[in-house]
This record gives C-alpha cells, sequence and structure tokens, in this order.
C-alpha cells in the first residue's frame, strides 16, 4: 500500500539558541490565530504563556518542552483550515533532552536565529540534529529591528553552519535549499522580503511565516496497511485523570474506550484501556473521540507508562524504537540533609525515602537524567546535561520543601582504549576588546583552547574554544566578575578528548566558622577585612559551615559568633555605629560553583548554605593529613 499524507496537520518545532526569542514568537502566533477569548489581554494572560513553570519566568529561559496547536485559516489554508501543532523546545545546552524529544514529534523546524548574534553553540546543537533526522528546515532571522542588526551577515554565517554540519551529519545537499523568513516576535510581524537593517519587516503579522510553514513542512505520511503505533514523548499529570501520556499517532487510529498494547521499555507487553483521550487547542487540552496519524495527543488510564514506549495494536503490536538521548556529562551527590540545622524547617521534607522517591518521580519524565546508588544509604548520584539542568532540579525539590545536602558537580568521565576520557565544551565568547586579554588568561588556567577568533569591527569580539566540561564548573561567576557583566558565554556538548590534568578554578580559599553559635556585628566588623562575608549579623551558624570567602588562598577557622567585652569604664568612642560592608548573598547555583572538593551546600526551603563535609575542625586536619600521605 502506497504512503499517505494527511493535509490538514502540520507538525513543527520552534528551536534556536536560548533567548533568541522561541517563546515569544509562540505566543504572537497563538494570539493571531485566535487561540485566546476576544475579552482577554496580555495583563490577563501574562507575556510567555508557554513558560509556564515559576523558575522559567524568574530566569526567563525555557525549561521543559511543550506542545500547542493552532487552527490556520489564511490564504495558504484549506477550506476547513489547518492544525499546526508547535513544540516549543528549551534554548539551554544543558536541557538538550528536552528537544530530541521534541524533534521525536515533528516533521519538520523553524530554526530561530538572532538577527544581531547569529548562530551560537546551540543552534549548532539543534541544527545537527534536525538534519541528522533529515527534517526540513525554515530559517527565520528574528529580531531584526535591533539596532545592532546584521541581517546578510548572519544569513551567510547559518548557510556556513549547514554546510558544516551536513558533511559531519551526511545529510542531503537539497537540505541546503531552504526558505528564509524575517520576523520580529516582539513586534509579531514576518516576511519573506529581506528589510534593512534595524528596521521592522514589510507587512501587519505573522502570515508569511504561516505560508511557509504550510508550503515547507510536509504533512505527516503514514502507511494504511500498518497497524496503531503511537509513539510516547512526554509525560504530564492530571488533578483528575491521573498521569497522562503525550504521544504523536505515527500509524492507525486511537479511540477513547479502545483496547491496546503497551509495548514496554523492558520488552515486555500488556493489554490496556485508554480510559480518556484528550487533543491541544491552543493552550487547553480538550476530550476527543479518536485521534488518526500525525496526531499529537494526551491519553489516561495506563499509570506506569514513560517516555519512549509505545502503544499498539493489540492483535499485531509492533513497537516502534526507544528514544535516545546523549550521555549525561556533569553529575553530583545528592542526600538527605545532614547538617545541625536539619529538620528546624516546619513541614520540610527530611528522610531518605522521601528524597528517593522524589528522585525516582524525576527520572519518569526526564530522559536526560540518571540515579545511581552510591556507598551511603541515604545518598544518590544525579548524572545529568550540565550544571544548570541539575541546579534547577535541587531548586525545585526546595520549593517543594526538601532539606538535601548537595556536593561539588563533577564531570562524568567514561574509559576509551583504556585512558580516561572527559567531556569537552564547545564555549562561545562576546565580549568587548577590551576584555580579550583577561579572558585568554581565564580560559588557559581552566585549559581552554582558542579555535577562532571573530572581530566585528563594532568593538566587539566573538571567541571560540574548546574546553573541559569541569573547567566551566565555577566559570560563569568569575566571567561575569571580569568582564564587568557585560561578557555574554554560551556552551554545549562537543563529545570526549583525553583527560587534561589538573584545574584549579577558585584562588581564594574560605572563611569557616569554629563553632555553634549567632554571628554578632562585632565579629564580622573584626573579620570583613580578612575576605567577604556571606551571612548577615544575627544570622545562626554551626562548627564547619562557610561564612565567607577568605582574600587569601587557604581557609580560616573564625570565630563569627565572638561578643564585644562590656566594661563600666565609659569611653569617648564607644557605641560609635560599626559599619559593616554589606555581605553577598549566593544563589544555588553560585554555591555549588563556589565549593571545593571538600565542601558542599546544605539546601532547605528557607536557606542555602555552604559548608564543610567534615563539620570538625580536627576530623578534616586528619583526613588532609591521610591525603597527603597517602598522595
Amino acid at each position: 500500500m502506497p504512503t499517505q499524507t494527511r493535509s490538514d496537520v502540520r507538525n513543527v518545532a520552534i528551536v534556536a539558541h536560548v533567548d533568541h526569542g522561541k517563546t515569544t514568537l509562540v505566543d504572537k502566533m497563538l494570539w493571531q490565530t485566535g487561540a485566546f477569548g476576544e475579552r482577554d489581554t496580555v495583563e490577563t494572560t501574562g507575556e510567555r504563556v508557554m513558560d509556564s513553570g515559576d523558575l522559567e519566568r524568574e530566569k526567563g529561559i525555557t525549561i521543559l518542552a511543550k506542545n500547542t496547536a493552532i487552527h490556520y485559516t489564511g490564504p495558504a489554508a484549506q477550506d476547513s483550515g489547518i492544525t499546526i501543532n508547535i513544540i516549543d523546545t528549551p534554548g539551554h545546552a544543558d536541557f538538550g533532552g528536552e528537544v530530541e524529544r521534541g524533534l521525536s514529534m515533528v516533521d519538520g523546524v523553524v530554526l530561530l536565529v538572532d538577527a544581531s548574534e547569529g548562530p551560537l553553540p546551540q543552534t549548532r546543537f539543534v541544527l545537527r540534529k534536525a538534519l541528522a533526522a533529515r527534517m526540513p528546515v525554515i530559517l527565520c532571522i528574528n529580531k531584526v529591528d535591533r539596532p545592532d542588526s546584521r541581517i546578510e551577515e548572519v544569513e551567510d554565517e547559518t548557510y556556513e553552519l549547514f554546510m558544516d554540519l551536513l558533511d559531519d551529519a551526511e545529510g542531503h545537499a537539497d537540505q541546503l535549499d531552504f526558505p528564509v523568513v524575517y520576523a520580529s516576535a516582539k513586534a509579531g510581524v514576518a516576511s519573506t522580503v529581506r528589510p534593512a537593517n534595524g528596521e521592522l519587516p514589510e507587512g501587519d503579522d505573522l502570515e508569511p511565516l504561516f505560508r511557509t510553514i504550510v508550503e515547507t513542512i510536509p504533512a505527516p505520511s503514514y502507511d494504511d496497511a500498518k497497524p496503531l503505533q503511537a509513539h510516547v514523548t512526554n509525560l504530564d499529570s492530571s488533578n483528575f485523570l491521573g498521569r497522562l501520556a503525550l504521544l504523536r499517532v505515527h500509524n492507525g487510529q486511537i479511540r477513547k474506550g479502545q483496547q491496546v498494547t503497551w509495548c514496554r521499555a523492558d520488552g515486555s507487553q500488556q493489554k490496556v484501556k485508554i480510559t480518556e483521550l484528550l487533543m491541544t487547542n491552543g493552550l487547553e487540552r480538550e476530550p476527543a473521540e479518536q485521534a488518526g496519524p500525525g496526531d499529537i495527543i494526551a491519553v489516561a488510564g495506563i499509570p506506569d507508562i514513560t517516555i519512549g514506549e509505545t502503544l499498539a495494536d493489540p492483535d499485531n503490536p509492533e513497537p516502534l524504537p526507544l528514544i535516545t538521548v546523549d550521555e549525561p556529562a556533569i553529575s553530583m551527590t545528592i542526600g538527605t540533609n545532614t547538617s545541625p540545622l536539619a529538620g528546624k524547617v516546619r513541614g520540610s521534607k527530611v528522610t531518605a525515602r522521601l528524597v528517593k522517591e522524589r528522585l525516582d518521580r524525576e527520572l519518569i519524565g526526564n530522559v536526560s537524567l540518571r540515579v545511581l546508588p552510591t556507598e551511603r544509604p541515604d545518598a544518590w548520584e544525579v548524572q545529568g546535561r550540565g550544571e544548570l539542568a541539575l541546579a534547577i532540579l535541587v531548586e525545585q525539590m526546595r520549593r517543594e520543601g526538601y532539606e538535601l545536602t548537595v556536593g561539588k558537580p563533577q564531570v562524568v568521565t567514561r574509559e576509551v582504549d583504556g585512558k580516561v576520557h572527559e567531556p569537552v565544551e564547545h564555549l562561545t565568547i562576546d565580549t568587548p576588546e577590551e576584555h580579550l586579554g583577561t579572558i585568554t588568561q581565564l580560559m588557559a588556567a581552566r585549559k581552554g583552547r582558542m579555535e577562532q577568533m571573530t572581530n566585528h569591527g563594532t568593538g566587539w569580539i566573538r571567541m571560540e574554544f574548546k574546553v573541559p566540561s569541569r573547567g566551566l564548573i565555577g566559570f560563569r561567576t568569575q566571567f561575569l566578575t571580569d568582564t564587568r557583566g557585560t561578557g555574554i558565554a554560551h556552551h554545549v556538548f562537543d563529545g570526549y578528548e583525553p583527560w587534561h590534568g589538573e584545574i584549579k578554578t577558585r584562588q581564594s580559599g574560605s572563611l569557616v566558622a569554629d563553632r555553634t553559635g549567632v554571628a554578632t556585628t562585632y565579629a564580622m566588623f573584626n573579620l570583613q577585612e580578612r575576605g567577604t562575608m556571606f551571612v548577615e549579623p544575627t544570622t545562626e551558624v554551626y562548627e564547619g559551615m562557610i561564612v565567607g570567602e577568605n582574600s587569601r588562598a587557604d581557609d580560616m577557622d573564625v570565630n563569627i559568633t565572638k561578643e564585644k567585652k562590656l566594661t563600666n569604664v565609659r569611653s569617648s568612642t564607644a557605641d560609635v555605629l560599626e559599619r559593616l560592608i554589606p555581605p553577598k548573598h549566593l544563589s544555588l547555583e553560585e554555591s555549588l560553583e563556589f565549593c571545593r572538593e571538600d565542601e558542599c551546600v546544605e539546601v532547605t526551603p528557607e536557606a542555602v548554605r555552604i559548608r564543610k563535609v567534615q563539620l570538625n575542625a580536627n576530623d578534616r586536619a586528619k583526613a588532609a593529613s591521610r591525603a597527603r600521605r597517602d598522595g
């Protein structure tokens, strides 16, 4: 039986580097196709409606791939219109597993590139995945109205990127023949005619983009003779229906109430019933009776179903291949809180059983995560794509009321031909010219190897490095300090290389509390010339807790609870307001970056504290002497 197509459906993913405007573009597409009610406004719905999580809104990044559906009835559509299923994917390299899941649901991609910044590392990553899957690509150059836009150069750079990746991915030369759309997502305007730099595209809406999607992205194809095959690409939950499996139907029909075969990841098969079938319309899931090839649906009634599994015909089950993602590059130990202040917060979750259950729940929907046992029964090694992805997991658990001890991030090594290999990142840095020497020194200390340097002639330069992943642990804070907050750095996983040797990242030591008590203004005033403080007066501290950063390279035990001796002799200089320098408050990510090998982070719903793994000073001294003797 020849392959057939469904002309009334298009499935497309919007992919790009972080902050190039994907979520904003999807927002405007929803508005212009009537996905919101007549009375809805940006004030009532909010901007970036696809970024529904609190952390996504706070950080301004997409963390989870999400899908929406719009009903296009413009000039390029048929009489009844076309349903365009859109997958909004993350742009950050640490969430690459989400990108790969998103691509498994679609038949083509819209590649968004900033008209000023041009292609960046994550652009390369997502484009490589799309070309390897032989998907058609639409290039959308966004933010063309930026005053520093350089549209023609960015178009040429993207074309060169296609040329490079087609050689690597063994793609087809016809993939070079891609349409280009010029857009300002914020203004909700697009055109196929290139505007002048810094100007808005001609036109009033996104119609040229919709038309290009309908004409370029192929309609879903299927084999009429094949039985039902639906692939689980994502998971969600409902207060009323329990776990929802999000599926792309590849062949056959699936109906509400139907009995299907659930082909599990371990190879076993089980008959199950579809109790509820939902299809997306705008931002809402609506009940449906049946779905066919190309549809993206949600089904309820299968409590343990997971990503990559298949729902198939009960009489002739044919499972689809499991979804594979790149291996994790960074790991850290997550365990129960073992500090003297553990369990002081009312309602906090502190037991090993609760922590393990939460990590197991995260594994269900996060395909790029691994959880491995350690020597301790109350701690686990959690592996992921990058520091940010693991920090986001810890922050989510903190907000849910968990208390944790989190170890310093480490790299996941592998053995190749008897030698230890470590993950390597492709790092791109954009910075003003005046910081060139500082950045070169910084990267040399972290074993970075410069691959390319470009001067755009605007006072800014772009440098590209190959650097070990562990060289980027703690890099961001120092980089922003050295460039006075003006530098932009992005990195993406680039394979494995032989171990690069020792890397010294932090030059300063720690100020460590030598006793339990309450931090006093008097003690902190006398200590602040020794370094930067992390705590405020009246903060409860304990022995082994890190209260500041030493200005010298070694650690220093300090008494931060010391009180001023009171006498009955009146002094003319007494009771003068002691002027304290405001402490430096570290976020969770900054605390993880600050850690050394013998330090860890205590995470509770109300506070994030850095501490020594060994709290007692004598125990630390014995461990250090043992390490020197053994080393």
